[in-house]
């Protein structure tokens, strides 16, 4: 039996290279635009841009909720990824999104951080922003369930 070796938020186990190409892998290649770019990657903390496209955009020239709820979906999921390795099985459980103002038509921003990461769950903070960090335009908290088997996991593990 492998012994279980705990992710942790200060240590990263992919680049924000690596993180891309699996991403570009794990979708297809129709849909992998709209998802946005990784913009940046540290431990704990992920940076994604999106560039809204013309089907993102709702009357009076803002972006869709559905959009920006897919935005922190991926970033959400590109954290837990870049901490616990290329997992493709990693899924949501649980996402609330509150929006605080209206997104306009042009580059968005997903700033992810892990609030729990566990052998089983993570949770995930993701900031919705444009121009400024500081005025927010939604705020998510993400559920992950994470694959009893994967990199580093021994197959009887079963606790968060």
């Amino acid at each position: 039996m492998t012994a279980f070796i705990a992710p942790s938020p200060q240590t990263l186990r992919l680049t924000a290279e690596e993180l891309s190409t699996f991403l570009d892998g794990a979708f297809p290649a129709s849909v992998r635009p709209t998802l946005g770019e990784v913009e940046s990657l540290a431990p704990n903390h992920l940076r994604m841009r999106l560039d809204p496209v013309p089907t993102m955009k709702r009357p009076g020239d803002i972006v869709s909720g559905p959009t920006l709820m897919a935005l922190v979906d991926v970033a959400a999921y590109g954290i837990i990824l870049a901490h616990i390795g290329p997992v493709a099985m990693a899924v949501t459980n649980a996402l609330s999104i509150s929006f605080l103002r209206a997104c306009r038509f042009e580059p968005i921003f997903a700033d992810a951080r892990l609030l729990k990461l566990g052998r089983r769950l993570a949770t995930v903070d993701v900031r919705i922003w444009q121009r400024t960090e500081d005025r927010l335009i939604a705020q998510s908290t993400v559920g992950y369930a994470l694959p009893r088997d994967g990199p580093n996991r021994a197959s009887t593990t079963s606790n968060a």
